[in-house]
């Protein structure tokens, strides 16, 4: 309410337009009225609507909602004043969604803030669901009990809340045994993972027991890192199928893609033209060397290109990489250290500010890289990646990207792959605009970049 009401009562009454108060009133109640059928305030959405799309959506939303007001009540402020009143509306709210899911993902991982979860079905995709859901944090479950379907032993290391036998015992006993359980270990969901054991008429019967004690329940479909909107339900003959749109790889999205890296690097090099010489002095003047380095790593589809960076470290950097192996701090085929020793000290302050990579939008200019994508690697990181890995090739490399908005060298292997993986899968325009606001709050921030 402030950020909708305080920029509209200050325009307002600097302009000196009557009805002050009233059109305050009329824009605080009007975004209220927007966030709440959008429905951003519900349990299910509080803190993880994070998007630019959702927040512009909301901002368009009440921009025609007002002006309907408008013609209907013959308000007759100048519309510019209008329209920069409401201006600030969505940004504060985004800020706020923002915090909000800072705040849930400190909380959740703390096992605060988070729905206690009893796991239903067979040992081991009960063990793969457990383990993937313990393996992040940025999801509302913790799962407090598992309830086994047969007689095989679970290595999950959840508490063992009941067991199902394999075979269907007939009437309501599945779905008494499931409930005993939730109430022994006060459980509020019920997670099912469906299975040879576990499926048809029987799972039909259990969410008809647990749905009917007022249990909130959930079935995991098996998908990983599969955008919603990519998932389409349908029914055939009863069953319940869902339709799982391919990712994009080409069409007129990438194309438009294509088209504004490119604008956006021919622009971005304009316009940061004195920055960057103003880098390249400082970088010459600090240490021996070139203020250009340029290194070979692998782009889209594993072709190799020259990428160009700011000089961060000593010249001579790479013949001393060897030597640093047994004090890498990052798993897998990546090397990061917080204490480098190769780092200059204007290298330091460039990686912290991430300004090292502006040369990088001649590589986005010639069709090399992308604006978003994932981190390039390297020849030998490549080398050592297992079959998934090489996934994340299959779209361009990018100037910024899930990886640097996430933590940066902070993150372990596994979630940056994880994060690069789904990004490959699941691109949008959209997204791509979400990640390059978010990277301005993570440079500020700074969190991971040495």
């Amino acid at each position: 309410m402030l950020g909708a009401g305080v920029p509209v009562a200050f325009l307002f009454q600097d302009a000196r337009q009557p009805h002050t108060p009233l059109a305050t009133l009329t824009v605080c109640v009007a975004w209220l009225c927007v966030l709440t059928v959008h429905q951003r305030y519900g349990l299910r959405r509080l803190g993880e609507t994070r998007g630019l799309l959702p927040t512009l959506h909301d901002w368009l939303t009440l921009v025609g909602l007002l002006a309907m007001l408008r013609v209907v009540t013959g308000e007759s402020s100048p519309p510019a004043v209008a329209l920069l009143a409401v201006t600030p509306a969505p940004v504060l709210t985004a800020l706020c969604r923002s915090l909000t899911h800072r705040h849930l993902v400190a909380q959740r991982r703390q096992a605060h803030a988070v729905h206690r979860a009893l796991v239903v079905g067979e040992a081991g995709p009960v063990d793969r669901v457990v383990a993937q859901l313990a393996s992040r944090t940025d999801h509302p479950y913790v799962v407090i009990g598992a309830v086994h379907v047969g007689e095989v032993p679970s290595h999950s290391g959840v508490p063992e809340a009941g067991q199902l036998e394999a075979a269907p015992s007939g009437g309501d006993g599945d779905g008494q045994a499931v409930l005993a359980a939730a109430r022994s270990h006060s459980a509020g969901t019920v997670l099912v993972v469906p299975g040879s054991l576990l499926c048809g008429e029987r799972l039909r019967a259990l969410s008809w027991a647990v749905q009917d004690a007022g249990l909130p329940l959930v079935i995991a479909s098996g998908l990983a890192d599969v955008a919603l909107r990519r998932v389409r339900p349908a029914t055939a003959a009863g069953l319940h199928l869902l339709h799982v749109e391919p990712p994009v790889r080409r069409g007129p999205q990438m194309v438009v893609k294509s088209a504004l890296d490119r604008l956006g690097a021919a622009l971005g090099l304009v316009a940061l033209a004195p920055l960057l010489g103003l880098i390249a002095l400082v970088v010459r003047l600090d240490s021996a060397g070139p203020a250009l380095y340029r290194q070979t790593r692998v782009g889209h589809r594993g072709v190799p290109f020259t990428m160009w960076k700011f000089r961060s470290m000593a010249p001579g950097a790479d013949l001393l990489r060897a030597g640093l192996d047994a004090v890498n701090e990052v798993d897998g085929p990546l090397f990061k250290m917080r204490a480098d020793p190769r780092v200059t000290r204007v290298g330091r302050v460039l990686r912290r500010t991430s300004l090292d990579e502006l040369p990088q939008l001649v590589n986005v200019l010639r069709g090399e890289m992308s604006l978003v994508g994932p981190r390039p690697p390297l020849p030998a990181e490549v080398a050592a990646y297992e079959r998934p890995a090489l996934r994340r090739l299959l779209v361009k490399p990018g100037l910024t990207g899930p990886w640097q908005v996430s933590g940066r060298s902070d993150l372990s292997w596994d979630e940056t792959l994880a994060l690069d993986l789904r990004y490959a899968d699941n691109w949008s325009l959209t997204g791509d605009l979400d990640l390059l606001a978010r990277t301005m709050r993570a440079v500020v921030d700074g969190r991971g970049a040495y």
